[in-house]
């Protein structure tokens, strides 16, 4: 991106260059232009991306790994490609640990399904209480499927995740520690690092939901050492239906196929079949190959970016998101936490500014008093789009006592006037209901 005329306050490259490259966000809802704060529940797209699918369909429209004509051979090397790309994205090891699902909750129900023989009755597995549901319900019917027993891992007053009673179920000796990077209801950030060598410590497996993060923050897997890693490409730019399942190889290479089929055998016949290897082993049926295309153009997009300048602009314009809410007036806002945790990694701390050290990429919050849902259908008519209801994290909500509530998410395309038009739409909203 060109660099802009310098000062303490400016952004260091050309937001509205970036910005332009997403044509959805030109367009205008009645009177309004169209401000979208629902990039945590799916992104919008960059023309790299809608243009690298739009050319494997109109050029290189062919199954990919079994046929012998030009057009399969173009697509299986695009698709292949794109492993590598992820692998390096993420700093994997090595490019068979990358598995193409559907997204973050085929990715873990598939380390749920995979994990069935190796876990027995009585068996301990913690779960974030801020989880998404896609990260609680398949952990619930591996428990029902051999008698494990799921422990929650509770919240402090601020909901972050309690490390002291974090500390204390570890004891417990977990078989599986399940936990989010990044809350996708709250945007609080866990310092996964401490977290999952803590897990590791007591020889429990880790799988971490980067759903939330892999948009903003630089993921290494090998620094955060768990054993799975999950994300989906529809929240990183990238199209919908198609995800990624990270693993450690020699956890992967024990998990039971969720699906077989195609593809993924080594030999069928009627008295016996032989799996494949990695990766083709997780991997039954023809895959989504324009969306895996997809994805390696949303990570080619986002590896062109000055992703620091790009993070620091986007705390930035969190926090005054949240310092307009507050002054707003009659807002309760939810998981805001200005403060250091005393459970944090320190290597998190390059990833926060202006001391917002636990919100990544979401601000949650009520007007006093009213329905969620009322307020968010009184945004949308002035063309502002915000998430309302449970955020598919029902226990965190009962841990918060809310039967649910809004949120503002922004991305890399998000800018001041968004906030503005926001803060301008909901103090409408305000004046009516209040």
């Amino acid at each position: 991106m060109k660099p802009a005329s310098s000062s303490s306050s400016a952004v260091l490259f050309d937001h509205q260059a970036l910005r332009d490259q997403f044509p959805a966000l030109k367009q205008t809802i009645g009177d309004h232009p169209l401000c979208y704060l629902d990039t945590a529940a799916t992104s919008q797209k960059p023309q790299a991306v809608i243009d690298a699918m739009t050319e494997y369909y109109q050029l290189n429209n062919a199954n990919v790994h079994r046929a012998a004509h030009q057009l399969s051979a173009r697509a299986t090397q695009q698709y292949e490609a794109v492993r590598q790309q992820v692998a390096e994205f993420i700093h994997a090891p090595r490019q068979d640990e990358i598995i193409f699902t559907h997204g973050t909750t085929e990715s873990i129900n598939m380390v749920a399904y995979g994990l069935t023989s190796q876990i027995k009755a009585n068996d301990v597995i913690l779960i974030d209480t801020a989880a998404h549901h896609a990260n609680i319900v398949p952990w619930q019917e591996l428990a029902k499927r051999t008698g494990a027993v799921i422990k929650p891992i509770p919240l402090t007053i601020d909901a972050q995740l309690d490390i002291a009673a974090f500390d204390q179920l570890l004891k417990l000796k977990p078989k599986l520690v399940a936990l989010c990077h990044v809350s996708n209801a709250l945007g609080t950030l866990n310092p996964v690092n401490e977290l999952v060598a803590k897990a590791k410590a007591v020889g429990a497996l880790t799988l971490v939901d980067g759903a939330q993060a892999i948009a903003h923050l630089p993921v290494d897997v090998q620094q955060i050492d768990c054993d799975f890693y999950a994300f989906s490409g529809h929240k990183m730019y990238g199209p919908t239906g198609v995800g990624i399942l990270y693993g450690r190889y020699t956890e992967l290479d024990q998990l039971t196929p969720m699906l077989t089929g195609g593809e993924m055998i080594k030999t069928v016949s009627f008295e016996h079949t032989e799996f494949g290897a990695l990766p083709n082993r997780l991997e039954a049926g023809t895959p989504a190959i324009a969306e895996v295309i997809g994805l390696g153009a949303a990570i080619r997009f986002l590896q062109q970016l000055p992703r620091e300048q790009i993070l620091a602009h986007e705390q930035q314009l969190l926090h005054y998101l949240q310092q307009q809410l507050q002054q707003l007036g009659a807002i309760e806002l939810y998981g805001i936490a200005n403060n250091s945790h005393p459970g944090d990694s320190r290597s998190d701390d390059k990833h926060c500014a202006d001391g917002q050290r636990h919100n990544i990429g979401a601000v949650a919050f009520n007007l006093q008093g009213e329905h969620h849902q009322d307020v968010g259908i009184l945004l949308d008519q002035q063309a502002v789009a915000v998430r309302c209801g449970h955020h598919c994290a029902m226990p965190l909500m009962a841990s918060l006592n809310l039967s649910g509530c809004c949120r503002a998410s922004i991305g890399i395309y998000t800018n001041k006037q968004d906030v503005d038009q926001f803060i301008h739409a909901l103090n409408t909203v305000k004046e009516l209901l209040l």
